[in-house]
C-alpha cells in the first residue's frame, strides 16, 4: 500500500505535487490546508482523509481533530501535531500509541523510530518558509512494516529521498 503524506499547504498546491503523489492508494493531510480547494484538488489524484491545524477553521468541512487508521495491518495515527505542546517525535510517541505517526506544524521533515514505531513530518507543501525546502512524503505498508522517504517539492531540484532520520536544520 502506498499513501501519500501531505502538510502544511496553506492554501498552495504545488503543480509539483501531482507528480510526487502519482499512484497513491490514499492522501493522508496532516493539516493548515488553507482551504476546501486544497483537498478537492488532492482528490484528483487519490482518496483524502484531512485533519484541521492550528491555522484551519475547526469546523472547515472535511477537516477532522485526528484520524485513527487501520491500514495495511498498522495502527496509522494522523494529527497537525500542535495539540502536544512542544512538538517532538518523543512527544507524540508518548501522546499516541500508533505503529505510525503522522504529523505537521513545524514544517521540518523528520523521520524517526521509537520502540520501533515510525513517526514522520512529511515537511511543508506549501509557501515556503523558514528556508525550508519544500516537500511531500511517501509511506509504504507492506506485510505490517511501514517505510518512509521524503520527496522534495522544489522546482528544479532532483528528488533524494531519504529514509533515515533527518536532523534538525541548523
Amino acid at each position: 500500500m502506498l499513501i501519500g503524506l501531505i502538510s502544511d499547504t496553506h492554501g498552495l498546491l504545488r503543480p509539483e505535487v501531482h507528480s510526487a503523489l502519482a499512484g497513491v492508494e490514499l492522501i493522508l493531510h496532516a493539516g493548515d490546508v488553507g482551504g476546501a480547494e486544497i483537498l478537492d484538488e488532492l482528490a484528483l489524484i487519490a482518496p483524502v482523509r484531512a485533519v484541521f491545524g492550528n491555522t484551519d477553521a475547526q469546523w472547515e468541512p472535511g477537516l477532522l481533530p485526528a484520524l485513527d487508521l487501520e491500514l495495511g495491518g498498522l495502527r496509522v495515527h494522523v494529527s497537525h501535531g500542535h495539540e502536544v505542546g512542544k512538538v517532538t517525535p518523543a512527544n507524540l510517541a508518548a501522546a499516541y500509541q500508533a505503529d505510525v505517526i503522522v504529523y505537521g506544524h513545524t514544517h521540518i521533515q523528520k523521520i524517526s523510530r521509537i520502540d520501533g514505531r515510525l513517526i514522520v513530518n512529511p515537511g511543508a507543501a506549501g509557501v515556503r518558509r523558514f528556508n525550508l525546502e519544500p516537500s511531500v512524503a511517501l509511506l509504504t505498508i507492506k506485510d505490517c512494516r511501514s517505510e518512509v522517504e521524503i520527496v522534495s517539492l522544489a522546482a528544479g531540484s532532483s528528488p533524494a529521498p531519504r529514509t533515515g532520520e533527518s536532523p534538525e536544520p541548523s
